[in-house]
């Protein structure tokens, strides 16, 4: 029964291609892919990379925390300030009990932290800060001393007492380690400014995060 045999052997010949576009396809797949079922949180490899998809929400400071508890900053994380004195010292000002030095002007204030009116800056998160001021006074007898303040004490001071110049800037710079809501600004502790610091500056800005 040539006809029957024949039949036969179709089921055969279809196993053999099925099986040699099963071996094709092995050999097309890269070495070492692994093959596995993917969930919301496991890697999925694309052309050797890995990329975690991951539910996750902001946070107060501006991180991004995911599921898998991995924080990651975003770009409205930064932080920096610089503020000028473009008139001269009013004596109404120097009448402030605290001794606070006023700045009339805000050149930078990414992040909106550095209150103007009270010449305060505000920490927005746990970090490492940088701050500098360059305090101008006029010719007089008196010599100033200008101190950075945080949250009420003095960390650095600087001075500015020379009879034979016009104009001299008490100066000073530092790295702070700052926690939420901790207050910086800059007070008069000694002498006075009247009628000078027209061009004083005061600036500080995020290192990094804690």
């Amino acid at each position: 029964m040539p006809g029957r045999r024949g039949a036969l052997r179709e089921p055969a010949a279809c196993g053999s291609s099925l099986g040699a576009a099963l071996a094709l396809l092995l050999l097309l797949l890269p070495a070492g892919c692994p093959v596995r079922a993917q969930n919301d949180t496991e890697p999925i490899v694309l052309e050797g990379k890995c990329l975690v998809v991951c539910d996750s929400s902001p946070s107060a400071d501006g991180a991004v925390t995911s599921s898998l508890g991995i924080s990651v900053r975003s770009g409205s994380a930064k932080v920096a300030f610089s503020a000028t004195r473009s008139t001269n010292h009013e004596p109404s000002e120097m009448s402030n009990r605290t001794m606070t030095i006023y700045f009339d002007q805000v050149l930078v204030n990414i992040g909106n932290h550095f209150d103007l009116a009270s010449s305060i800056f505000v920490a927005p998160r746990k970090g490492i800060y940088s701050f500098s001021f360059h305090v101008v006074k006029v010719y007089n007898r008196q010599t100033i001393q200008v101190s950075l303040m945080q949250n009420g004490y003095p960390v650095i001071s600087a001075f500015a007492g020379d009879q034979d110049v016009t104009r001299e800037a008490a100066s000073n710079g530092v790295l702070l380690l700052m926690e939420r809501e901790d207050k910086v600004h800059l007070k008069l502790e000694r002498g006075n400014l009247m009628g000078g610091w027209k061009y004083s500056t005061f600036s500080g800005f995020l290192v990094f995060p804690l």
